[in-house]
């Protein structure tokens, strides 16, 4: 079930609305009863990560490096 408040009781109950939302409640605020926005856990939108199709990784890039770029570190 929709919970709708109006603006003014959010910002009385920011709270109990985001903990609500947090367990998977639809909040909705409205602005003279008309919904406006709506209350989503962040966790609910799966994200990729990246987005661009890289090369592969070499195999070298994994070994150790030779003292002589091991000096050029430090």
């Amino acid at each position: 079930m929709d919970t709708i408040v109006n603006v003014q009781d959010a910002k009385a109950r920011l709270s109990a609305l985001l903990a609500e939302a947090e367990l998977g409640g639809v909040v909705k605020i409205a602005r003279a009863g008309v919904p406006a926005v709506q209350l989503v856990p962040l966790g609910a939108a799966p994200r990729e990560f990246g987005i661009m199709d890289l090369p592969p990784t070499p195999s070298s890039f994994f070994e150790p490096m030779s003292e002589d770029e091991l000096a050029a570190w430090e």
